[in-house]
């Protein structure tokens, strides 16, 4: 590759990530602001959300596998298990070989509470998706693909 192509790449590269570092945050808490003026329960925090969407996934998991997965430590998941738990979010199931290991499982309340969370987070997203024109809508749907695997890239190496 020619010392302008490398160039051109790099600063292509930049624009792109400049752009993801300021949008996707800035989605990201209007869909936050947008849900905590209708959902009819507090929104759980973020790190709460996650992991009940990750147990959602992986019925059964250890608080173990959770936190790798999570990239947070193992302490910090167990107190949101604590937390998720005495909101009747989740519930722990002792292992039956070892009784030091408990397996997370999501509580039907949670599974409702998600499940209108994200109809509401896509409702809001539809609707401002309507707007936009069609070669807006077909870029971010194209898009997707390259999103995923950007995320995944994210979580699995530290880039």
């Amino acid at each position: 590759m020619s010392n302008i192509s490398e160039t051109r790449q790099s600063r292509s590269t930049e624009r792109v990530a400049q752009g993801l570092a300021a949008y996707v945050p800035a989605l990201s808490r209007s869909i936050e602001r947008y849900l905590d003026g209708r959902l009819p329960y507090p929104r759980p925090p973020e790190r709460q959300l996650a992991l009940l969407r990750y147990v959602t996934e992986h019925d059964g998991a250890t608080v173990y596998e959770a936190a790798e997965a999570l990239l947070m430590k193992p302490n910090n998941v167990s107190a949101l298990v604590t937390r998720l738990t005495e909101a009747g979010l989740l519930e722990r199931h002792q292992d039956e070989t070892d009784k030091r290991v408990a397996h997370l499982r999501v509580t039907a309340k949670a599974c409702q509470r998600i499940s209108e969370a994200d109809d509401i987070a896509t409702g809001r997203l539809a609707s401002a998706l309507r707007t936009l024109t069609d070669g807006d809508l077909d870029a971010l749907g194209s898009a997707l693909g390259a999103l995923r695997a950007l995320a995944e890239r994210l979580h699995d190496h530290d880039v």
